[in-house]
Parts: C-alpha cells; structure tokens; sequence
C-alpha cells in the first residue's frame, strides 16, 4: 500500500461510472491513496446506494454524464487532464440487457468507444484501464478456469457487450498505440462481486438483505445456480495494481488481466443464502422459480494465474469471510450509527492489513 500511495497521491485520476457499486468503491480507495478523484456517470442506479450512503459527492469532483456522449465525455477528459482513467461505467446487468438491449449496447460498446476515442488525443494519460466482465468469454463449459487468451463471445446482450468492449479496447492498442507509445492500456475482467452498498436489482445479495431488513423470506430464483463469487475489494485491488504496473512499464503490461476468485468460492445461490442469514443471524429462503428463464452462462470461472505471477495479486477473503464483510456493511448502515465513508476505509484499511500479513 506504501507504493500505490507513491504512485497514486496527488495524480489526476478519471473514474466513469463512479455513481455504481464498485465505482464508488474505487473512487473512495483513490482518494484514500492520495488521488484528485475526479467521477463521471449517471445519477445512482438505485436508491439507497453506496455513492450517497457514504456522501462521496463532497469528496471527489463529481460530474453527471451519460458515457454515451461523446462530446461530454471528450470535454470531461480534456478539462480533468487525467493521468489514468478506470473505465467502469456500464450496463452490468444480464437480465436487463434482455428487456434493453439497445441501452446495453450502445452503453458498454458505444461507451467504450468514447472514452478511448477521446483518450487517445490526451497527452497527460499514462495508464487506462478498461473493466470488462467474466462473461465476455465465449462459454464451452470449460472447468479448469477461462485464461486471458481463450476466445471471447457471449449469448446475451450484456455479455456480447462485454467481449464487444475487449475487442474495441484491443483494436485501439494496435491501432493507435505502438511499442512506442507512453500509454498503457489493459483490460480487467472480474466475476461476480459482493459488498456493502451494492442495490442491484436481481442480484441475490441485495435482495436477500432487503428480505431481512422487512422480516420477510428471501426470494430465491435458481436456488442451485452455481456463480463463483469474491468481496468487491478484490478486483479493485487487482485495478489498482494493473493501473501502477501499466505506468511502470506500459509496454509489458498492456493487454487483457484476470482477476477471478477462487474455485473454493464458485458456490450455489443457495449456500450464499444460507450465509447471509447465519452472518445476519436470522431469516429464511423461499423457491420462486417459475419455469425456464432467460439463459445465462453455466458456472464460469477464470484462470487468475498470469495475474497471480505477474502482477503478485492474489484472493485475500474466502467466501466466508467475504459474506461476513458484506453483512456487516449492511448492518451498519440500517443501524444509521455510523458514518459509512469512515466505515468503507475501515473495511480497506483492515483488508490492505490482511494483504500485508498473506
């Protein structure tokens, strides 16, 4: 953590989709490192969210924008003078991207397409990196885990999207920048996350804690689903990590980073329910399967192994303590007792502590 504070105090540093659950995460560590934070994105997707919950407005630059505006987005990056953006903001939902996908596309392709069109004519980057997804590979039901040179693909919207987003990201590397070039580009791509702050609709953590606050069962759609799972700060630890490696040395680093949990964590929305009323310490789970339902991919994990070799990172939390973490967000927030920005850096703080020791 001493050297992402050498790295990133006092650098100017773009978050677009700062508003979202694991943007505001972000947009909070960067701050604690020292970084002049400034986020574009849409209003908060729901209500409550982390992003007020935590009143990060008072603490970054925060400009509202849709990432589909090129003419925003280009004047937002010339103005900020960024020298790294993390490129986050997206549609990240499976089950909208049937209902809108239109939004999906031209938000996680179109979007793609604006930041780095209008990165490339900005001479103070030095790194970018570009948050994908898990799912922009093409599933064949591989077991061993997805490495970063597999082929892309995606059935759904939301998926197609995501590999969209690789492809794009990969077209302007090698057109636009060569060996030659001062900035470097990457791609992340991260499963499924879980966290204090997170109100997605159909995502089986938020729904399960709106159950409990209302004393009611917790709706469960596909109780044996099975999705490999980690604590949000995981990944963004990954970013961080990627994002001082690409200043370092752009040139070795540029290219597609996994950044997937554990196999120990690829477990059922059943068992992850099953969690969340121990760590809770009360409720139940009702079975509200009706028939078949838009297909999403079978279990899907990823091979982490050139991150864990090349960049050092590593999964900190096992799934249990990862549900732990999260509950406890939750219950500090319904209790209203604590100030939930001071409670974010605590949880990084105690999670940096862990990473120090492993």
């Amino acid at each position: 953590m001493t050297d992402l504070k050498k790295i990133f105090s006092g650098k100017k540093v773009l978050v677009t989709g700062h508003t979202g659950f694991k943007g505001s995460w972000l947009s909070i560590w960067l701050k604690e490192l020292g970084a002049k934070v400034t986020g574009y994105s849409l209003i908060p997707p729901t209500h409550p969210n982390n992003f007020e919950a935590t009143s990060l407005k008072n603490k970054i630059k925060h400009i509202i924008g849709d990432i589909r505006d090129y003419a925003k987005v280009k004047k937002t990056i010339c103005e900020s003078k960024p020298e790294i953006i993390f490129h986050l903001a997206a549609q990240p939902l499976v089950l909208y991207s049937y209902e809108n996908p239109l939004f999906t596309y031209e938000t996680n392709i179109t979007g793609t397409v604006n930041v780095l069109e209008s990165a490339r004519k900005t001479t103070s980057l030095k790194a970018i990196v570009v948050v994908t997804s898990d799912k922009c590979y093409e599933n064949k039901g591989k077991k061993e885990g997805y490495s970063e040179n597999d082929v892309l693909g995606g059935y759904d919207p939301y998926s197609c999207s995501k590999a969209c987003a690789e492809l794009i990201t990969r077209s302007y590397i090698k057109s636009f920048y060569g060996k030659s070039n001062d900035t470097g580009i990457a791609t992340a791509r991260a499963g499924n996350v879980i966290g204090g702050g997170d109100w997605g609709t159909n995502r089986i953590f938020p729904d399960s804690i709106k159950a409990l606050i209302k004393n009611k069962e917790i709706p469960v759609r596909n109780p044996n689903h099975i999705r490999p799972r980690q604590f949000v700060l995981e990944p963004l630890y990954g970013y961080l990590v990627l994002a001082s490696k690409l200043i370092e040395n752009p040139n070795k680093y540029t290219g597609a980073w996994n950044f997937g949990p554990n196999k120990s964590s690829c477990i059922s929305v059943k068992e992850i329910v099953e969690k969340i009323i121990y760590y809770w310490g009360k409720g139940k789970r009702k079975n509200i399967s009706k028939g078949k339902v838009e297909s999403e991919m079978n279990c899907l994990t990823l091979n982490p192994g050139k991150s864990n070799n090349l960049l050092k990172w590593c999964v900190i939390y096992n799934i249990d303590e990862a549900v732990r973490h999260s509950v406890e967000w939750y219950r500090k927030f319904y209790l209203k007792k604590e100030n939930m920005y001071n409670f974010c850096v605590n949880q990084i703080n105690y999670y940096t502590e862990c990473l120090s020791e492993k």
